[in-house]
């Protein structure tokens, strides 16, 4: 019998790229999707706490929902995760550790890309954690590129990739030394995009995701 992976996302644009980067495992996804915290980021009266508590209320639900892991694919969640300590009965797998995992196969210098100032320096830290587990040494400096995020939440989907890709193919062009990679699962259409016009490696995780074996977690095969 088929296993069964809750996906959790913060916009809808993420279905299409799962369900596309991992069509080749026997699983099937239910997707369950909240750009609440997002929205309310940025108010006055938000915190760590109150984030904290509606992440653990969602992955409860999602638990409720008969699938056997979970699968995070929001950037921000995971970063709040990591900072508040959440945990869960459920395997949970997080989008991020792929393209981790990925960047440690690489001595050489790293820019990784963000759209969502919310995620930078968590992610950062979180990178640098898994390569340490990892025992490896990895020279990654974060790009941010603002005022660009909010068009994919807008559903402005062609705009943002446009002025995504734009800025990769600048990056390879400004840092001919260095590898760049998306930091995000939104950005993976934008990075295969300008990989395709330059012909220069970019890392996203559409890219990394089939190869990391991670992610058919033992717990997740049984």
């Amino acid at each position: 019998m088929k296993k069964v992976i809750g996906c959790l996302h913060s916009h809808h644009s993420n279905i299409e790229l799962i369900e596309k980067a991992l069509s080749h495992l026997q699983i099937d996804f239910v997707h369950f999707v909240d750009p609440g915290l997002d929205r309310i980021k940025k108010d006055k009266d938000f915190t760590l706490e109150k984030a904290s508590k509606k992440i653990e209320d969602t992955l409860n639900w999602i638990s409720s929902c008969h699938v056997d892991a979970i699968f995070i694919t929001c950037t921000h969640f995971t970063a709040i995760m990591e900072e508040a300590q959440i945990s869960h009965s459920l395997p949970i797998i997080k989008v991020d550790d792929s393209l981790f995992h990925s960047i440690c196969e690489y001595s050489k210098p790293q820019i990784l890309v963000f759209t969502n100032p919310n995620t930078v320096d968590g992610t950062m830290d979180q990178l640098f954690k898994f390569a340490k587990q990892k025992g490896k040494l990895v020279q990654v400096e974060p790009y941010f590129i603002e005022n660009t995020f909010e068009l994919i939440m807008q559903g402005k989907k062609q705009e943002y990739i446009k002025r995504v890709s734009n800025v990769l193919t600048q990056l390879t062009i400004d840092h001919p030394d260095k590898i760049i990679s998306a930091a995000q699962l939104s950005m993976a259409p934008a990075a295969e995009k300008a990989e395709k016009e330059t012909g220069i490696y970019i890392g996203h995780h559409l890219k990394a995701l089939p190869l990391y074996g991670g992610f058919t977690l033992e717990e997740v095969k049984r």
